[in-house]
């Protein structure tokens, strides 16, 4: 039986989908890795959905597979990915927005260059 929880904020944000569900679980756990069982547990996505997802996630070099203990292959976040590192960036935006925490942001100046 699946259990209820409450959903993310990027959940909230972007849809509950299998493939989000697996992203908003690694952008919280990206130091680590993990066995298929456990991030199909983790995510709340049957472990046949993440099986079909996960093949097009290592191609797109989403997820990178870094052991092998046993018969489990353990992945983890590519976080030399650029997408995956604006996605943490995003992430992390929506809840520093969701809190109220303003960010600073440099100003933005233009030089105009007119030509006499």
């Amino acid at each position: 039986m699946k259990r209820k929880e409450d959903k993310s904020l990027f959940l909230e944000y972007f849809g509950d989908t299998p493939q989000l569900r697996i992203f908003d679980f690694f952008i919280g756990n990206y130091f680590f890795d993990y066995p298929l069982t456990e991030i199909s547990r983790e995510s709340n996505i049957s472990y046949n959905s993440l099986k079909t997802l996960l093949p097009v996630l290592v191609k797109s070099n989403i997820l990178i597979k870094t052991r092998r203990v046993g018969k489990s292959d353990y992945y983890k976040l590519n976080i030399e990915n650029e997408f995956i590192k604006n996605l943490i960036k995003l992430n992390w935006k929506i809840v520093k927005a969701d809190l109220g925490i303003e960010e600073k942001s440099k100003p933005i100046s233009l030089t105009v260059n007119s030509a006499n």
